[in-house]
């Protein structure tokens, strides 16, 4: 049964960074894609970025702030987020082969 476990999230002020990490158990994380997606208050998740083996794609709001990366060894997917800013602000989750993490809570002051 996979697992997903998300950490690293925060209050931060604007310009600052994060790095997230969800740590997968149950499943073999080189095999498989995985996602960060993100639902800030009254709104809909959205994809943030996604990583399949070297390929990354990110969304556009977030394209040369934030950097995807695995570590199959660890069976662990980092975001790594900088410059953040106040709109970043949001519940942050991994999702892996139709399995959601519990999310965690990044909050970026002005």
């Amino acid at each position: 049964q996979v697992r997903l476990v998300e950490s690293g999230g925060g209050l931060v002020q604007a310009g600052g960074s994060l790095r997230l990490s969800c740590v997968v158990s149950g499943s073999m994380l080189s095999f498989n894609a995985l996602d960060w997606y993100r639902q800030a208050p009254g709104k809909q998740r959205e994809l943030v970025a996604d990583i399949n083996g070297d390929n990354t794609n990110y969304a556009d709001s977030v394209k040369d702030r934030f950097t995807i990366s695995r570590d199959d060894a660890l069976n662990i997917v980092y975001l790594q987020m900088n410059s953040l800013k106040p709109e970043d602000t949001a519940i942050y989750y991994c999702y892996y082969r139709g399995v959601w993490g519990q999310g965690t809570q990044v909050t970026v002051s002005s």
